[in-house]
This record gives structure tokens, sequence and C-alpha cells, in this order.
């Protein structure tokens, strides 16, 4: 073979995979075929729900749940738990079911919510919006790769559901520094929005036969100028409010410190809810558009 005729192929082998990888991304490219269709929606790993942007009174399920989608030769994949983000599926999340594509047009079947035909719109290089047609919903997606995508910024943006993702959290440490208070009697928590509901049973009850002694309503605040740290309130019914600085210590602890008492406790969770691996689950968990509070922190 000529070398100037090898340099041709590769540079024509380059031009098509590059054109494969990374297309334009316009509603003219997407219409023209099924494969350009399905081009699309491959030319980001990841594509994230903004869920504060959707459109619409009805909703799609599964789009409604996930905090990211993925669409992978043939296979659907969303990260529907914030617990394992990022690692889950080597990023991706997990199967949820199969797609595939006509012109402008993506028909999913979901592994719990059934057939979807959902019209498929460019709004820029790296936003593409889904339809659902029957309900008049749209949902925005912004599209990532694995590599770029900031995993721990969703995670603390939607630490409310990080906190629901288990069926309770266990008191598993108490500092020796800090004043006696009555959060010290206190050894379980659960968070449902908006409610949350804790527990005096001794360490290490099961569960199912937990006695909820305290229930009241919870808030999660943001801080300003550091999007890792957070506060919590926990508004007790008929026995006022306990103020917290909320820490993440891992997908399965977090740390409460109590600054009227100085007293730091860290908990566990217990009972991991993955959704859709349950129809009960998949059903009950739905994200909405949420906003935290902002609260301005003055330490001494």
């Amino acid at each position: 073979m000529k070398p100037q005729l090898l340099l041709g192929l590769l540079m024509m082998g380059t031009l098509m995979t590059s054109c494969y990888v990374e297309p334009i991304i316009e509603d003219d490219f997407i219409e023209a075929s099924a494969f350009n269709t399905d081009v699309v929606l491959q030319s980001y790993d990841l594509w994230y729900v903004d869920i504060n942007a959707t459109e619409g009174n009805g909703e799609v399920p599964f789009l409604q749940r996930a905090f990211t989608v993925s669409f992978r030769n043939g296979t659907m994949y969303a990260n529907n738990n914030l617990v394992g983000i990022g690692k889950t599926g080597g990023g991706y999340g997990i199967d949820i079911g199969s797609y595939a594509t006509l012109r402008g047009i993506v028909e999913i079947n979901h592994d719990i919510d059934g057939s979807w035909l959902l019209e498929l719109y460019a709004v820029n290089n790296n936003t593409i919006a889904l339809k659902d047609a029957r309900s008049e919903t749209t949902y925005y997606l912004n599209g990532y790769s694995t590599t770029n995508f900031d995993y721990d910024l969703v995670f603390y943006e939607n630490i409310n559901y990080f906190l629901e993702e288990y069926d309770a959290w266990e008191k598993s440490f108490v500092s020796d520094e800090g004043a006696l208070n009555d959060f010290d009697n206190e050894n379980f928590l659960r968070f449902d929005s908006p409610s949350f509901q804790s527990s005096i049973n001794k360490i290490g009850t099961s569960i199912s036969n937990l006695d909820w002694h305290f229930i009241g309503d919870y808030q999660v605040y943001d801080i300003e100028n550091d999007e890792t740290l957070k506060t919590l309130t926990l508004a007790y019914d008929f026995m006022g409010n306990d103020y917290f600085e909320l820490y993440v210590i891992n997908d399965s602890t977090i740390e409460l410190y109590h600054p009227s008492s100085e007293t730091v406790y860290e908990f566990k969770g217990k009972g991991y809810q993955q959704y859709l691996k349950s129809r009960k689950s998949s059903v009950s968990k739905k994200r909405t558009k949420i906003s935290n509070p902002t609260m301005k922190v003055e330490r001494k």
C-alpha cells in the first residue's frame, strides 16, 4: 500500500471516529436518522438530569428519580442513589432497561416502569431535552464524561436524599468531650422528607423492633462558601429545635456536631435502599425540585 494512501485512510478513520464520538448536537442531525439519534445519546458518558429545569406537570418515573442516565449500546443505566455514586457500575450506575432509537425519538423499555416513547431535542452542544408527549413534560439533561463529572458536588447538593437512603441511622460514636444534653439519649434517627423520627431504644436493636419516640420536621441548610459543609435542624414536635453541623464520613457514616454542647456524634446507616431493585422502592422514591436555604455560620 502506498504511504500516502495509508495516511489518507488513517485521516478518514480519525474524522469518522471524531464525528461519532463528538457529534454536533442539532435537531436536524438528530432527526436525520435513527443512527444519528443514537450517536447523540452516546456522545456523553453521563446525562445529568437537571430536575429543577423540568417543565410540565406530569412525570417520567425513571427520569424523576435519576441523578444521571446513560445510553450505551442499547442498554440504559442510571444513578438513582447517592450511596456509591461515582463507583457503582464504574460511575454509570445500574442497568435499568433497554433502549432503541428512531428519528428524533428514543424508545425506552424500563425494567419496572415499562415502555416509553420520548422525543429528543437539541438545546445546545451538551444539553438535550427528552419530552413525554402524553403528559407534555420535558426533562433537560446535561452531558458529561465520567472523568469530568463532579460526583461529589451532586452528592452534597442532594444530601437530603442521602439521609433517606437508609431505613435508619444508628449511633456508633459519642465524643468524651461535650456537655450532657437530651440528644445523648437518642440512638436512632430516620429521615423521610420533610419529617424525621428518633428512638431511644438501645443500640443494637433491629430496625423492625424500633419504637420511634420523637417526631418532627428536619431541614438541611447550605453554608456560604462551603459546598461540603451542611447544617441540620431537627424541629421536634412540642420540644423545640436541635441544631447540628452535618459532615459525611463515608457512604454509610455521618457526623453530627452539636455546637450548644460541643458534642460530636457519629451515626451509621442501616437498611440501605437501592432504588429499582424492588417495585416498592422504585415507585416511592422520586426527586422533587428542591433548594436548600443558606445559613451563615460564624465560628469563634
